[in-house]
């Protein structure tokens, strides 16, 4: 009778052979025939089962070592330029290991996201443990998925969370990770999509209870793939940096430059000041100081804290957090401009008439300390005659002064007509268990319009400053709106009873015209919506298009480099025209502004996105206890599969679908933006004023369903009942068929 190895000696063998770990090499390593190979099989089962083995098809392997050929993602290149890899392939315990990618002069190039297959050679480096030998490059960037997962008696699934309901994932036993039924997973694609069945996914990160209050912001983050860890090198970098001094800088220390932010402020990246002007020459005129935090002192070109942030773009809000751009060392203290801190600053001196028209500015490199840091309700309270024993002392010498600049650039803004739209903001507040407190409609008080034209303002210097130094920089561009969007605004203004202007080049002055005809009425909410989503959607650039909403001929984004990468970049050009130092604008970064533009438009879009989702979700869980309660709201929307509806009190959006609308067919009218029902003639439009009842509401993807009551003060009729789905499909195959013989007897008729 053959002898049969110890466990022992199958796992050295294993650990010995890499290469060659399927049953039948074991078998034939230690001579092992016939009916011995059952207590072969039998060993290596138990080996499985106690974790020392993984099946890997028909083979087996250590968990703890990587196979000698494996599937690797290319992480972001470190600061010396070499190449490191996630193992996809690793389920051991303990650290995950280190694999170095050793590149050969005939190998492609390789980035951040690229799936490799390679060859391993362990090592015993100090940095690393494999180092790893391109085969091919198998794709990119491998779809993400977060969902909850679904326990199986081979896995599980993974049920999506999005709102449009996609498909489900199968999750093999081995690529679960160990979560458990009813947890908030992040998974992956794993392998192609399949053409019949569902597809599979492997998860990679366990996000926990999906129910927890401070899980809800969570969930947009690695939705849509906010990096959210700042690597070691990166704070290593940060944790560095030091204060930075006055040489080669402005004094402006005792300039009384104030910080006027929301309360609740993480960061403070822009500072102000104003005065009369004493310059003859310029009566009833004003200088305004607006100093920026010197964010391009901290993060140079090409460093880690800068290839960071340029993958970031920019910082993310939400009701509980914020993703920050930068470490907390830089972006919450040494480029805060903290109350009686001496900071780093680039500050523009603007010198505009008394009639808010700038004639005149300058720029400096500055250092600064912040007389005092305000919050806007504290600012608008001094003014309005209820001063603190903050802003007591400023009001005067300081607050006064800001607010009489400030009226002077009111009038040069009704001058020039910037879109004046009326859009309440939704503030979602939290209790300390970061749960809904309540929503509410954030105030907007002078105080806020002050620091945005002060800002704008300089915006419109560091522009025209770089267009005069003939300066590569990225504008802040916003487009005309498409003329198909403008003829269905102005379809939606007809309805409304209202006009608007037709035959001429549009300008922000026509679109302010309807806006403020529509004032006070009912219509105002749906033709503020209506204009807003007419509108073109801003974004980056190195060529200069103008913004259209602002009305501005020349605008670039300067004053908040704390939170967007795109007002560092102009900060850095900004140094590089004036020759203040080394730390601007490099000529890599200048050959590849139009990729930086795209790529940092795209994360603004994937923040606010996030943003939104995180507001949906918490305003979901918010209305989940009031579900049977009936809302006042406007339709806001309309699509093929039911009506979406604003609702009044929360400014919440939640879905009537067209299946709980009666046994009759609705017809979706894609240009009119109606549903019409084929049988009661009903159309239901945007901007109708309707009454729901909360019929669902589902926290975990933000969605609210809602069942419909009346339209315009009148209720709708009474059906008996949801129409079943085959009576849909003959009503819409009777239309149809009905629509076909008009179109012959039409036919017909012109051919006579």
């Amino acid at each position: 009778m053959t002898r049969i190895p110890t466990k022992q000696e199958v796992l050295d063998w294993i650990s010995a052979n890499p290469t060659l770990t399927s049953k039948r090499d074991i078998a034939k390593a230690f001579g092992i025939k016939g009916a011995d190979r059952i207590d072969l099989k039998r060993i290596l089962k138990e080996l499985e089962a106690e974790g020392h083995l993984e099946k890997r098809k028909r083979s087996y392997r250590d968990p703890d070592r990587l196979p000698p050929v494996s599937v690797l993602q290319v992480k972001a290149p470190n600061a010396d330029g070499d190449l490191f890899a996630r193992p996809l392939e690793w389920h051991g315990e303990g650290v995950e290991p280190i694999v170095l990618i050793i590149a050969r002069a005939s190998d492609p190039a390789l980035g951040e996201g690229d799936r490799i297959l390679a060859r391993l050679t362990v090592v015993h480096e100090e940095d690393h443990n494999y180092e790893a030998r391109l085969i091919r490059r198998i794709g990119t960037n491998p779809r993400k998925i977060v969902g909850i997962f679904r326990k199986g008696a081979e896995g599980g699934r993974i049920v999506p969370i999005d709102k449009a309901g996609s498909t489900e994932w199968l999750v093999a036993e081995g690529a679960a990770l160990g979560a458990r039924d009813g947890e908030l997973v992040e998974a992956e694609q794993a392998g192609p999509k399949n053409r019949m069945g569902l597809p599979r996914a492997r998860i990679v990160e366990r996000l926990g209870d999906p129910t927890a209050p401070k899980a809800v912001s969570l969930i947009a983050i690695h939705q849509h793939g906010i990096p959210d860890d700042f690597p070691d090198k990166v704070i290593a970098e940060a944790d560095k940096a030091k204060p930075v001094g006055l040489k080669g800088r402005e004094d402006l220390r005792d300039m009384p430059l104030l910080t006027i932010d929301p309360s609740d402020a993480r960061d403070h990246d822009d500072a102000c000041y104003a005065h009369a002007d004493d310059d003859p020459k310029n009566p009833g005129g004003h200088v305004i100081w607006v100093a920026i935090a010197d964010v391009a002192a901290y993060v140079r070109p090409g460093t880690a804290l800068d290839r960071e942030a340029r993958k970031r773009g920019n910082s993310s809000y939400f009701p509980d957090r914020v993703v920050p751009m930068l470490p907390d060392r830089l972006s919450g203290d040494l480029c805060s401009l903290h109350e009686g801190v001496p900071r780093a600053c680039i500050a523009v001196r603007m010198q505009i008439d008394a009639n808010g028209n700038k004639i005149d500015h300058r720029f400096v490199r500055g250092l600064m300390r912040s007389a005092a840091s305000l919050n806007y309700a504290e600012v608008q309270e001094a003014i309005d005659g209820t001063p603190n024993d903050r802003t007591g002392p400023l009001l005067e010498s300081v607050l006064k002064p800001l607010y009489a600049a400030y009226a002077a650039l009111k009038k040069a803004r009704a001058d020039r007509q910037p879109l004046e739209l009326d859009l309440p903001e939704r503030k979602i507040v939290l209790n300390d268990k970061g749960e809904v407190e309540s929503v509410a409609f954030r105030e907007r008080l002078d105080a806020h319009r002050l620091i945005e034209e002060f800002m704008i303002l300089a915006n419109v210097a560091a522009a025209e400053t770089l267009i005069a130094k003939r300066s590569p920089l990225l504008f802040r561009v916003h487009e005309e709106p498409a003329p198909e969007k403008l003829e269905s605004l102005r379809e939606t203004a007809q309805a409304a009873g209202l006009n608007l202007a037709k035959g001429q080049v549009l300008q922000t002055r026509h679109l302010n015209a309807l806006l403020n005809a529509a004032a006070g009425t009912e219509d105002a909410e749906l033709i503020n919506l209506s204009t807003l989503r007419s509108m073109a959607q801003a974004y980056y650039s190195p060529e200069n298009y103008g913004h259209f909403g602002l009305a501005l001929r020349n605008y670039a984004h300067f004053t908040s480099p704390i939170r967007r990468y795109a007002d560092l970049i102009v900060h850095r050009a900004l140094i590089s025209a004036h020759g203040w130092g080394k730390d601007g604008l490099t000529e890599d970064e200048i050959a590849r502004l139009e990729e930086t533009a795209t790529h940092i438009s795209d994360t603004e879009r994937r923040s606010m996105m996030a943003e939104r989702d995180t507001t949906d979700r918490y305003l979901a869980a918010y209305l989940s206890e009031r579900v049977g309660n009936e809302f006042t709201g406007r339709i806001s929307g309309i699509a093929r599969f039911g009506a979406f509806v604003k609702m009044d009190e929360t400014g919440a959006d939640g879905l009537v679908p067209v299946r709980s609308l009666g046994r009759e067919f609705f017809h979706f009218d894609r240009e009119a933006g109606t549903l019409m029902g084929s049988d009661s003639g009903l159309i239901i439009a945007i901007g109708q004023r309707v009454t729901v009842r909360l019929t669902e509401a589902t926290p975990v993807t933000g969605g609210l369903e809602l069942e419909l009551l009346s339209i315009d003060d009148q209720a709708l009729p009474r059906g008996r009942g949801p129409a079943k789905r085959s009576t849909r499909r003959k009503a819409a195959s009777t239309k149809r068929k009905k629509d076909k013989i008009k179109r012959k007897v039409e036919r017909k008729r012109r051919q006579r």
